[in-house]
């Protein structure tokens, strides 16, 4: 899988996040978009992951040289973020259950090896609403990474988790992450050090 960004730029108003990105993206490697809070990464990650449009030049998405349409690549695609929300009156069990409606599990995995990966068998019938800022965070983590998708975003993803999250997080990633395409937005060395490639958004200002 091929993200390939040429003069991508974003503005608000008149305000540009990005200007005069070009780069090409592929499966098997891992990248880190950094930057301050506030400077653009989830602007950017919105625009690789097809839901917000560039606002100058050209971002194509291939599969074995095949082009992808914008409005597809979200199957595709797995993402896991602070702002995005579960539905808190689900259950633990019913949210993988929802979630698996739409994507497939990755190799070997079901309901029932992801919540043994959570560490939460006995939480599978609490009510998300219930869960700690940290459960929740693994659970965002947890349905992306064990998705069977591609290409794999990730913004902010240890935001809530202690340092047990945090080794969590990076076996999460060891071992869902492989032959991957995936996508860091940070400022935390922890949550992208093993990242190969880094786009610094203030050098497309």
């Amino acid at each position: 899988m091929n993200i390939t960004l040429q003069n991508v730029g974003r503005r608000f108003n008149k305000e540009w996040i990005f200007r005069n990105l070009s780069a090409e993206l592929t499966s098997g490697n891992s990248y880190a978009i950094l930057g301050p809070n506030g400077s653009g990464k989830s602007t950017l990650l919105s625009v690789l992951n097809g839901s917000l449009s560039p606002s100058e030049g050209k971002i194509s998405f291939f599969i074995d040289k095949t082009e992808i349409p914008v409005e597809n690549i979200y199957k595709y695609t797995s993402l896991a973020a602070p702002y995005l929300e579960l539905v808190e009156t689900f259950t633990l069990k019913e949210i993988i259950d929802f979630h698996f409606k739409f994507k497939d599990f990755a190799t070997d995995l079901d309901a029932k090896k992801l919540i043994s990966i959570l560490g939460l068998e006995k939480a599978a019938n609490k009510q998300i609403k219930y869960f700690s800022s940290g459960m929740k965070q693994r659970t965002k983590l947890a349905l992306a990474c064990c998705a069977d998708t591609p290409i794999l975003f990730l913004d902010e993803p240890t935001s809530n988790l202690d340092v047990q999250g945090i080794s969590w997080y990076r076996e999460l990633i060891e071992n869902f992450g492989k032959e991957r395409l995936t996508i860091i937005g940070s400022n935390q060395i922890q949550e992208y050090d093993f990242c190969s490639k880094h786009i610094q958004i203030s050098d497309y200002k």
